[in-house]
């Protein structure tokens, strides 16, 4: 899998702390000159972290991760289309605990329906109906893009360890990349 940030809100920091000020009609001279963002998250105080957008490119994933990123209503998503996109030949994810003595078994598998959706293609089905044999393993593509207040609230829910293990891993790489452009705030 690849995480790729394609866009983030320049100085998000600053947008964020300057639309707190708009609530409290206060100005940086108010404060001791450190930041309000870590006051703003001790007070549950989230909306000022919705001025602050970050979008991401998620490639090689699987349709399976992508199905729970996409409960997430308050994100802006536009995936690859399996039904304007042809999958012969797909390419797949491999779960952790397909890597040892089931890997070849699995493998066979992923061949079994390359070559089930190739016959039904050659029949003459459209991709949008010959999609149906495609596993939750096909590697897609998936552009994503958010708040800092929805990024917060998905990355508390997918970083847990209880989490499905594709899902934590691609919430764990952006919150790393967002902690890089804004410290305070991830």
């Amino acid at each position: 899998m690849e995480i790729k940030l394609i866009s983030i809100t320049p100085n998000a920091e600053s947008v964020i702390e300057a639309a707190a000020r708009v609530c409290y009609q206060s100005s940086s001279d108010d404060t001791d000159g450190t930041s309000l963002l870590p006051r703003l998250l001790e007070m549950g105080h989230d909306s000022p972290f919705e001025h602050a957008l970050a979008s991401f490119l998620i490639s090689g994933c699987s349709r399976a991760m992508t199905h729970q990123l996409v409960r997430h209503r308050l994100m802006s998503f536009s995936q690859k289309s399996q039904r304007y996109v042809r999958e012969d030949g797909f390419e797949y994810v491999t779960p952790p605990s397909m890597r040892a003595e089931h890997l070849e078994e699995y493998e066979n598998d992923m061949r079994t329906i390359q070559e089930m959706y190739a016959k039904w293609k050659k029949a003459g089905i459209r991709n949008e109906d010959a999609r149906f044999v495609l596993p939750n393993a096909c590697a897609t593509e998936i552009m994503i893009t958010a708040n800092f207040r929805e990024y917060r609230h998905v990355f508390e829910m997918r970083c847990s360890k209880h989490a499905q293990w594709e899902i934590r891993e691609a919430c764990e790489a952006m919150r790393d990349i967002l902690r890089e452009h804004a410290p305070n705030v991830f």
